[in-house]
């Protein structure tokens, strides 16, 4: 009888023991998930636009310098700054008798003027580009010398004023194709119009009439280009040109005629900002 009782209570006990089991297997059939990461916040929708690089950022698709297939337009502050390096003037007078005398002790000068200026400019390979300047500069011209005091007039002579247009194109050489900071160095060839042309209305001498023909030459340069954020750069640029100018001054008799050759070569400087398309 003790021995029945005995093995009715571990039977008793063993059931308990697996219904205990079988209701915590229900109560969590996934348990091995419980104690996943919660995720504390969703993440917020992409914004419309989200990727958009702006005109004046630098974004991971800015292409980093200049290189073959880019194209610019740049404006610049120049100054035109003319040498003046050796003139030759003669003088005709047909009622006096004279015909291209040399005026050996006089020569001209010419002011230094400062103007907005266009650049195009197209990378024909990495390194090699063809730019296009244009502007145009007025400038004062006047004759200066021991010889002009003789005919008469002032030691300084204002001979008038005149504009210039000076297209150059220059094919330039790129050090550092696709870096920030790109020196370059150019030859080219200049070609200039002189254009709204006035004579000094008060010369002493009565030579208001001013004329000056069609002339050009070669050009050198030297400059760089910086990346300053997008597609925005710096340039600073120094072109030497190397042009002589034709001209005459005569009263409007045309009896007295002065007529000059003059070496310009002028230095002509610029900075300013561009744009890559």
């Amino acid at each position: 009888m003790v021995k029945f009782r005995s093995l009715f209570t571990a039977v008793v006990a063993g059931v308990a023991a697996l219904a205990g089991t079988a209701k915590a297997q229900t109560a969590a059939p996934n348990a091995e998930y419980v104690n996943a990461p919660v995720m504390q916040r969703i993440p917020d929708a992409p914004k419309p636009g989200a990727g958009h690089c702006g005109l004046f950022e630098t974004c991971a698709s800015t292409k980093i310098g200049l290189g073959r297939g880019d194209f610019m337009i740049r404006l610049s502050g120049v100054g035109v700054l003319p040498q003046d390096r050796d003139s030759k003037a003669w003088l005709t007078a047909p009622g006096l008798g004279l015909n291209h005398l040399p005026l050996n002790n006089t020569h001209l000068s010419t002011t230094n003027q400062a103007m907005p200026e266009l650049t195009v400019e197209y990378f024909i390979t990495d390194n090699l580009s063809v730019d296009l300047i244009a502007t145009s500069t007025r400038h004062e011209v006047a004759a200066l010398g021991s010889d002009v005091p003789a005919l008469g007039g002032p030691r300084k002579l204002d001979v008038g004023s005149a504009w210039v247009l000076p297209p150059t194109l220059t094919f330039a050489w790129h050090f550092r194709p696709h870096k920030r900071f790109n020196p370059y160095v150019g030859v080219g060839a200049t070609a200039m119009w002189f254009h709204n042309m006035n004579g000094n209305r008060g010369s002493a001498l009565g030579l208001t009439k001013l004329n000056a023909g069609f002339t050009g030459g070669p050009s050198v340069n030297v400059g760089f280009d910086y990346q300053i954020v997008g597609n925005w750069f710096f340039n600073a640029d120094v072109k030497q040109m190397f042009v002589r100018m034709h001209a005459w001054v005569e009263n409007p008799a045309e009896s007295l005629k002065v007529k000059a050759h003059e070496s310009l070569d002028p230095t002509v400087v610029s900075a300013g900002i561009a744009y890559r398309f």
